[in-house]
């Protein structure tokens, strides 16, 4: 069964606040839509089919009865509860979601779905697809839910490219090379998502800019980047205030490469 990275969510009290922020920054924003039965709206940024989601409350009364929707759920409890805002949860794309359901189940998770989605698109179009949560009680670090849409990766990809929402970055072709899990213990991580995903792991390597030990996860189209500090500095900070948590996104294309902090967020331009 194979898997590719399909979106990282970040929560956000006023999602419509990134399109300025990341322009700014030369990355592509719009107004992603509605999911009306969920109670939430998003702003979307993509990198080929892998996407950032900016994901709020439009209707709160709405969003709490969603008990089988772990992100929604998730959401109401970290905004609602005063937590920060930021990068929060990843969603990973499979088209077996119903025998990865019953193949989780059978490795000890506790799963919820696979349950119908759709969002209404700002052009009026709705867009469908399905989810699937797997929990694991002892687990501090969120693990990924999975998405399977109702088109093909082909037929989405001509689609955002017909709508020019792909290779609309002013800061040029930027691709979303991977994200950033901040851990208190990477070898136990690195086993629970392994026994989850079935990813080859990289070779350990120590990122100074954020001082702390880290080790990839080889997931097509993004990579997952796992973490652990190694003393002060922003992986140890991080920790600290958030937990356990996806904190940096990596992009590979023209321009800074520096670490900068927006929309509760680290990200790091890496030049080509």
């Amino acid at each position: 069964m194979s898997f590719s990275f399909d979106h990282l969510v970040f929560f956000s009290k006023n999602p419509d606040e990134a399109i300025p922020l990341l322009k700014q920054r030369g990355i592509h924003a719009f107004n992603g839509g509605r999911h009306e039965f969920w109670g939430t709206y998003n702003t979307l940024s993509y990198f080929d089919l892998s996407y950032i989601e900016f994901l709020g409350i439009e209707n709160l009364l709405v969003a709490e009865k969603q008990e089988k929707n772990r992100l929604v759920t998730h959401i109401v409890e970290q905004l609602e509860g005063q937590k920060q805002e930021g990068p929060a949860r990843i969603a990973i794309r499979t088209d077996h979601i119903d025998e990865l359901a019953v193949k989780l189940k059978e490795a000890g998770f506790t799963v919820y779905g696979p349950l119908p989605g759709e969002r209404m698109r700002a052009d009026g179009q709705v867009i469908k697809w399905s989810l699937l949560f797997p929990e694991a009680a002892e687990n501090e670090l969120e693990l990924p839910f999975f998405i399977q849409w109702e088109k093909s990766d082909e037929e989405r990809l001509l689609e955002f490219e017909e709508l020019g929402l792909v290779g609309s970055h002013p800061a040029g072709n930027l691709q979303f090379e991977s994200v950033c899990f901040v851990v208190h213990n990477l070898e136990q991580t690195l086993s629970t998502w392994g026994r989850l995903l079935d990813l080859k792991q990289g070779e350990e390597f120590v990122d100074a800019s954020i001082n702390a030990r880290c080790r990839k996860l080889e997931l097509a189209g993004t990579k997952l980047l796992f973490c652990t500090p190694l003393g002060e500095g922003i992986a140890a900070t991080v920790l600290q205030e958030k937990g356990e948590t996806p904190f940096l996104v990596n992009l590979t294309g023209k321009g800074q490469s520096k670490i900068f902090e927006m929309m509760n967020g680290f990200w790091r331009f890496n030049q080509f």
